[in-house]
């Protein structure tokens, strides 16, 4: 028999009636399940988690995240994947696939299934491409090499997930193209989502904005994806003092509304005119909006995060638009996050940030 077949029979059966009452609560309030389409995505809030974000790190996904975020209320988790976990960074072996890492992958789907979070498949790092260093030793952009190598893994994780509910898993092609012309993004965005449908016609597909996932991009327009925004802005805030940030160090402390050097005036409204309103736009043709990425790195002042986290907040209550806090353990969560203002609460062996999950709780 084949083994595919296996493992979406045990994925779609097993645990399927252990949906916690609190996850089956919150996902009641959200769109109907018969509604889901890249033109209508349900309000999903949740998190990024980041055990297989490098192949450095490479650890399976915990039933402990699952269950807790379910429990709290929310139902939606991002998986921002390097493919190095289950292949090789050398493109004589991209198409060597590691089936016992894959499996791990499998069990986050289970995981999600049993207590009512929807799981969104994200290549972080692809043949080809990804935005943090090092860079990959073809590139997607210009490589047709690169591109066929990322289309045969979208094809792979197709036919993987073939027949397992929209409402339960989707795809989000990959993280934040940067400064990437539309034409060639397009492109390539193009023959991804040709090689997903060959083989699963109906899987729900969203794609990144240009600019590192700033901007909306209206030539994806037509091709019946939802897209997913950033809310990272104004950066001197959300990445004050982040190592990987040039200069960020130099920043003055932030705060909220913030007034930056050559930048201007940052408050909410500026944030609804510059991200929100774009986006709106996008809507009007048909494209459901998620943000896939937010939040504040630990060295920004936690007062300052939290106002500025509402306003966000706020903003995408409004236009009813989901999201995913980077991340839901470490520098950026509500676990185990190393700030230095923040008087934590013990939750077994992690430390919560109880202001921050009652606030995140409210929206």
């Amino acid at each position: 028999m084949d083994p595919k077949i296996d493992r979406r029979r045990f994925l779609r059966w097993s645990g399927a009636a252990t949906v916690s009452a609190a996850a089956r609560s919150h996902l009641n309030s959200a769109t109907s399940v018969a509604e889901i389409s890249p033109a209508n995505l349900p309000r999903w809030r949740g998190f990024n988690l980041l055990e297989k974000f490098t192949a450095q790190r490479n650890a399976p996904f915990r039933e402990w995240d699952f269950k807790t975020m379910a429990e709290w209320g929310f139902d939606f988790a991002r998986l921002p994947l390097s493919y190095q976990c289950w292949a090789e960074g050398d493109p004589a072996r991209w198409r060597r696939l590691d089936e016992r890492v894959l499996r791990e992958v499998d069990q986050s789907v289970e995981f999600g299934r049993r207590h009512g979070v929807h799981i969104n498949i994200n290549f972080h790092r692809a043949p080809g491409y990804c935005v943090n260093p090092p860079a990959e030793p073809l590139d997607l952009w210009s490589d047709e090499e690169a591109l066929e190598a990322f289309a045969f893994h979208w094809t792979h994780f197709a036919e993987r997930y073939q027949g397992i509910p929209n409402r339960e898993v989707s795809f989000d092609l990959l993280n934040e193209p940067a400064r990437i012309d539309e034409n060639t993004y397009v492109r390539v965005v193009r023959r991804l989502v040709e090689a997903i449908r060959e083989v699963d016609s109906e899987r729900l597909i969203i794609a990144d904005g240009l600019r590192w996932g700033r901007d909306p991009v209206h030539g994806l327009a037509g091709l019946n994806l939802g897209q997913s925004t950033r809310g990272y802005d104004p950066m001197r805030l959300s990445h004050h003092r982040a190592s990987w940030i040039q200069g960020s160090d130099a920043w003055p402390e932030p705060t909220w509304p913030l007034d930056a050097p050559g930048e201007g005036r940052w408050d909410r409204e500026r944030l609804r005119r510059e991200h929100i309103e774009p986006w709106r736009e996008l809507e009007r043709k048909g494209v459901g909006v998620h943000v896939g990425e937010w939040g504040a790195f630990n060295r920004t002042p936690h007062p300052v995060a939290l106002a500025w986290m509402e306003d966000w907040l706020t903003l995408w209550r409004e236009v009813g638009w989901g999201w995913a806090l980077w991340n839901f353990r470490g520098s950026f969560g509500l676990l185990d996050s190393g700030r230095a203002d923040v008087a934590y609460e013990s939750l077994g062996e992690h430390q919560l940030d109880r202001r921050m999950l009652e606030l995140l709780r409210r929206y």
